[in-house]
């Protein structure tokens, strides 16, 4: 068997500066596997943007130990998990966090910029698979809901990362769009072999998912079926 790509055992993360003492995460073990598409499922505050923060290395855990693509982020340091991030992480968010005054393709193209890869020919190449040929010169705002998603896959895809984190990527879409928007993120990512972790309220992620996993009081359980998530 390959080494998972995530690898979180007994991870802890209190926070004391709210008055209580409820940790957001107790006790977390879980392994991911690479090329895996994951549907992380939990009600607000029970622990799925906290677990996207010490994955990304944005935050730090209580105790317990995270591992990404074999590397320990403690031991990393915070120059090593800022260039994880760099290097190796794609970030697919609800608001889209779009910076408004670049075009699509110039929001694309940063990204490439950010890790010494400057190839224009990318930033076209991935916005046509996501199908946005024509486009590239379009702010955001001249965009539609779905469109801004696309472009956000697109910045996301274009450094080939190993991990995709999205979260909540079709919370700010209808219906129709966030099935097109799924479709299309997580078809990109079975082609590429990305392994994607969407956090998610939406109930039609299940059918895209090969895991479906829900944070419980912060701990991670595992579940077969998307009716497991009613209970």
């Amino acid at each position: 068997m390959s080494e998972p790509v995530i690898r979180i055992i007994d991870l802890w993360k209190e926070y004391n500066d709210d008055g209580s003492n409820a940790p957001a995460l107790r006790g977390t073990n879980l392994e991911i596997g690479a090329g895996e598409i994951i549907a992380l499922f939990g009600k607000s505050g029970s622990g799925k943007s906290t677990l996207f923060n010490l994955v990304a290395g944005l935050d730090r855990p209580t105790r317990g130990r995270i591992e990404v693509g074999g590397e320990d982020l403690e031991r990393l340091g915070e120059k090593g998990r800022t260039n994880l991030r760099r290097f190796k992480l794609g970030f697919v968010f609800q608001f889209f966090n779009l910076l408004p005054t670049l075009t699509a393709f110039e929001n694309v193209f940063l990204s490439l910029e950010l890790v010494a890869q400057p190839n224009p020919d990318a930033a076209r190449q991935v916005l046509r698979e996501v199908g946005l040929n024509g486009k590239e010169h379009r702010y955001p705002h001249e965009l539609s809901g779905g469109e801004q998603q696309r472009v956000a896959i697109a910045r996301a895809l274009v450094k080939r990362p190993s991990l995709i984190l999205a979260d909540e990527p079709t919370g700010n879409l209808d219906t129709h769009t966030g099935d097109q928007v799924l479709d299309l993120l997580t078809g990109r990512c079975r082609d590429s072999g990305t392994t994607l972790i969407m956090a998610t309220h939406a109930p039609l992620t299940c059918r895209y998912a090969d895991r479906i996993l829900r944070m419980v009081d912060g701990v991670v359980v595992e579940e077969t079926s998307c009716e497991g998530l009613t209970r």
